[in-house]
Formats: structure tokens, sequence, C-alpha cells
């Protein structure tokens, strides 16, 4: 009987935003570990590995990472842009008085930072980097907020997931303008002509889910080739997959509860397995007070706080919009902290900011460590409030 209550246990941790965090952590404690070890080059030739099909027609044949970075992510992006038109239809974005201040706050938590970054990188070749440190990691803010329990108010985590799910929105719109090569119109085409068969299969109501994802794969391929990133494609596909705002289980629905957990669980702990391989050299401390580490640290750190705060501040004084129910200004400055977990979304956008790897590796390095001081201060900073009252 307690080895059945303990597995239920289990079941529920590992279901929950927690486990997902933790997962993370250990993925990227292991990563780090095997990039500092004689295992590197392993696990480097592993990743540079290319695999797939490739013809006169068709071009499929990438290697293991770029099958992590553009592919599975894309599967990512996808869970994003259902978690957005959740939140607009039926959601803490369905209404003007509901959204306004998560999406204000986003944007406002969004511009200081890359203030801040190009403030320090200007005229210079690094930057192009200015997204970096405009994202939040959705999984490891909400991760550490859940860990508080009842030391927040329920509508601090509310606030929390709506900003960064805006946040997320932002990060995507950014990438696609400013984050992609020069565009090849043909294959642009051919993927707005897949956008119009699910749109029609919208109009027309069709209420299998998965069915969508077959256009889907097309227009991945044919936006990954038109010089946009190829994650965009989730998002697109996810606009035009049916929702309600009933109690009826609508398609979209069903397919995020269908691919959250492997998101969360294997998606985006391979991503960051891949991507913090980080092999510690004596050039990379020097990066961490360069103008790149800098503007990272002090953009995610400093700026996403101020940004976040000052951005309430104005609102609520402009009766714009009013502070989350039962929080203070404390807790608006706590939540700005978490805010500065940029990880995933920072990572992302720095392999497709720089071309020099020793650029690259700074930045990861950079985000990294300010993510982990964001959190903690963040956790902490929220905790003691409680204490206080």
């Amino acid at each position: 009987m307690s080895q059945k209550i303990n597995l239920t246990v289990f079941k529920e941790f590992v279901k929950s935003s927690n486990f997902g965090g933790i997962l993370l952590f250990i993925c990227v404690i292991f990563s780090l570990i095997i990039a500092n070890s004689p295992l590197a080059e392993g696990l480097k030739n592993i990743l540079d590995t290319k695999f797939g099909y490739e013809n006169n027609s068709i071009h499929l044949n990438y290697s293991v990472i770029m099958w992590i970075n553009d592919g599975l992510m894309a599967i990512f992006f996808l869970l994003v842009g259902l978690e957005i038109k959740r939140e607009v239809v039926e959601g803490e974005l369905s209404s003007p008085k509901k959204a306004s201040l998560p999406i204000l706050c986003a944007i406002g938590g969004a511009i200081v930072p890359a203030i801040i970054y190009l403030s320090l990188n200007a005229g210079t070749v690094t930057a192009s980097g200015w997204g970096i440190p405009m994202a939040t990691d959705i999984a490891f803010a909400l991760a550490v907020i859940s860990l508080l329990g009842k030391n927040v108010p329920p509508s601090i985590k509310v606030f929390l997931a709506a900003l960064a799910i805006v946040d997320d929105l932002i990060a995507i719109l950014v990438i696609a303008f400013f984050y992609s090569s020069g565009i090849e119109t043909t294959y642009l085409m051919y993927a707005g002509i897949g956008m119009i068969i699910l749109i029609a299969m919208n109009r027309f109501n069709v209420q299998n889910p998965y069915l969508y994802l077959i256009p889907g794969i097309f227009i991945w391929y044919f936006i990954h080739h038109s010089g946009i990133h190829a994650t965009i494609a989730g998002v697109l596909v996810a606009m035009t997959i049916p929702t309600n705002d009933t109690d009826i289980e609508s398609p979209l629905e069903r397919l995020e509860h269908a691919i959250a957990r492997p998101v969360n669980l294997l998606i985006i702990p391979l991503f960051a397995f891949a991507n913090t391989n980080i092999t510690f050299q004596q050039e990379m401390l020097h990066g961490l007070t360069s103008p790149i580490g800098l503007g990272i640290s002090l953009g995610l750190f400093f700026g996403k706080p101020i940004g976040i705060l000052l951005t309430s501040f104005i609102c609520t004084k402009l009766k714009i919009s009013s502070l989350p129910e039962g929080s203070s200004w404390s807790h608006i400055i706590g939540v700005g902290f978490l805010a500065g977990i940029g990880f995933t979304m920072s990572i992302f956008v720095s392999l497709l900011s720089y071309k020099d790897p020793l650029f690259v590796a700074e930045a990861k390095l950079s985000i990294l460590l300010t993510s982990i001081i964001a959190g903690t201060v963040g956790y902490f900073f929220l905790k003691s409030l409680k204490q206080k009252n």
C-alpha cells in the first residue's frame, strides 16, 4: 500500500513543473561536466554527426545539433504558440483588463535589457546580440516560483506565467524579423500555401489536431529553406488549431496536453544538454567582463526587474491597470528577478547572434551564471516577503 502511495506521489511530482525545472538543471550540470572531461571530444563528434536524406530536390541531411535546434525546438515553439493562443482566447490575455499589465510589463522587461546591451556593444561586431537578454525562460521561472508555494499570492504566479508567455511571443517576433537570413521568396510562398490549407481546415472546423501537423511538417521544411528560422513554423501552426472558451476540451487543448510533457521532460532538457556543453577556457573568464558578458548579465539581472517595475509603476499611475490581487511592489521586484532567468530562449538567440564560437561560448556562460543568480535572488527575495508578513 505504501509503495503504491509513493508511486502515485512520484507520478504527480513528475507531472509538476518542479520536475521539469530540476531535470533541466541536472542536464546542464551533466553537460558541463562532460564538456570539461575527456568525453568532450566524443560528445562534440556525436552532435556534429549528420543524418537524414538528401537529393537534388530534397535537402534534409543535417547534424544532430541542428536537428535539435531547428527540428525539435520547432515542437517547443509549437507548444509556446498553443499556450499563447489559449491565453488570448480564454486565459490571462483574453481581455484588455487582464492582459494590459503582463503585456506592457513584458514589453518593458524586453526593451530595457536590450538598451543596456546595446549601450555596451553599440558599434562593435557583438552588437547583434541585443536580443539575448530580452528573453525569459518559462520552464525555469515557473519552476522556481512554484517552489515558493503559499509564500507568494496565486495572482503573482499567474502574472509571471502571462508575462513569460508574452515575453516568448516578443522573442519569436525578434527572431523572425531580426535573426533570419536572406529571404527566399519561392519557399516562403510554398509555406504560405501551407498556411492557407491550415486556415481552411480551421474554417471547416477540422477537430483532429494531429491532422494540422501534416501540412505543418511541410511548412517547417519550406520556412527552414526560406531564410526565416524554422522554429517559427511551430508558432504559425499553433495559431490555426481550433480552440474555445468553454469547458469542453478543444483540439488545441488536446494537442497541448499531448506534447507538454515530452517538450518539458525531453526536448527542453535535450536542448539544454546539447547547448550548454561549455568547455571552460581562460579567455571565457575575460568574457564575463567583456561588453558581451556585461551586456547580457546586466541586461538580465538589472534590466529585467527595472523594466518590469518601471512599466508597472507607469501603468498603475496612469490607471491603465492595477497590481495583481494581494500583491505588493516588492512582489513585482521579485518577479522581475525571476524574469531574469533567460536560459533556453537566451541561449537560442545567442546561437543566432554570433558566428564566432568564442562569442557564443562567452554568451552561454554569462547566460548560465546570470540565470542562476537571478533565480536564486528572486527565490529568496520573494520568500523573505512572506516571513516579514
